[in-house]
């Protein structure tokens, strides 16, 4: 499988032959791109329209975050597997509420699935979890009364709140304590952490819808409205437990970031390069990684479960066969 090329550099990414370069002051990077499906840039860079003539060729998607690692945006090339039938499909699944209602629910139902995988590892390991194990399970049943769109996110948050209550006891480091939940700006180092790596992930699975018949645009759980992508957001919510929670946990558990990798700024906390480093070779790894698919009977990586997700959606609103979301059970 192709791999993602990381840019903390700032400089020229240009065209250079039948090759990308990224050049700095004092460097010269070879970014050879028949080995890579995407491109992310955290550093200040200038690009040309040569430059995205070229990845549009070699269909490399090009994501942008901002100085404290938000996900800003992405070059997304011209669409290469479109099917006017797949966008009908889509649309007339979002347009019809109890078709919507049913995949909205399936992505719930994954995520708080997976949340509940991951506490009852780490309730094995000697984790006193109980408590949030047996509300989550409650929240479980909610899914299915819940009969709107809002009611079924309000469902999902509960669950998320109680979710992140069991985070100090997984980690138990008081560096690391997760308080509640912030975003813009993240108020302490863990919640930065999650911010990060949910951006990633966003990009991550936004690659992988690419690379789908799927159009990216048209979302059921998260609102289609003026936001350029929404379908990621929705397939994310499934993989964030089994993926970005548990490379935090791993990272924080194996003392790989500590407090010094994090600075203030602007009332917030956020990474520093050397901290977003250590992340995304953990982040790669954890993508990298390969279980048992019980359907497959092959081992398959998380990035590769990520593509299959796009593929069961794909059927499902074709009406081949009826979605159900990825869900870790061992």
């Amino acid at each position: 499988m192709k791999r993602t090329v990381y840019v903390f550099s700032g400089g020229q990414l240009k065209r250079e032959g039948n090759t990308i370069v990224l050049i700095s002051e004092d460097d010269k990077r070879v970014i050879p791109v028949e080995a890579i499906s995407e491109i992310c840039v955290f550093s200040e860079i200038t690009l040309n329209k040569r430059l995205l003539e070229f990845l549009t060729q070699k269909k490399v998607i090009l994501h942008f975050f901002n100085h404290y690692g938000y996900y800003v945006g992405t070059y997304y090339p011209r669409e290469y597997m479109n099917s006017g039938l797949i966008v009908l499909k889509q649309v007339e699944h979002f347009l019809n509420p109890s078709l919507r209602l049913g995949l909205a629910r399936s992505f719930v139902y994954g995520a708080i699935a997976n949340m509940l995988f991951v506490l009852r590892v780490y309730s094995s390991r000697g984790c006193c979890l109980e408590n949030q194990i047996r509300a989550i399970e409650d929240k479980l049943s909610e899914i299915n009364t819940a009969r709107e769109i809002p009611s079924l996110m309000s469902v999902e948050g509960a669950a998320r709140e109680i979710y992140y209550s069991a985070f100090d006891e997984i980690i138990g480091d008081p560096d690391f304590s997760f308080e509640v939940r912030s975003r813009r700006p993240p108020a302490n180092r863990l919640n930065a952490l999650i911010s990060f790596g949910n951006s990633l992930l966003y990009s991550t699975v936004l690659s992988e819808i690419y690379r789908t018949h799927l159009d990216p645009r048209i979302g059921y759980l998260h609102e289609t409205n003026q936001r350029s992508f929404t379908l990621n957001l929705d397939l994310a919510e499934i993989f964030k437990p089994i993926i970005v929670d548990r490379v935090i946990f791993s990272l924080l558990n194996r003392r790989e970031i500590k407090a010094n990798d994090f600075r203030e700024d602007l009332g917030g906390i956020y990474m520093l390069e050397k901290g977003m480093r250590k992340f995304i070779k953990a982040y790669e790894e954890r993508l990298s990684e390969t279980i048992k698919h019980k359907r497959l009977r092959r081992k398959v990586s998380y990035r590769r479960l990520i593509r299959l997700e796009c593929y069961k959606i794909y059927k499902h609103i074709l009406m081949d066969e009826v979605y159900t979301p990825f869900v870790r059970t061992r």
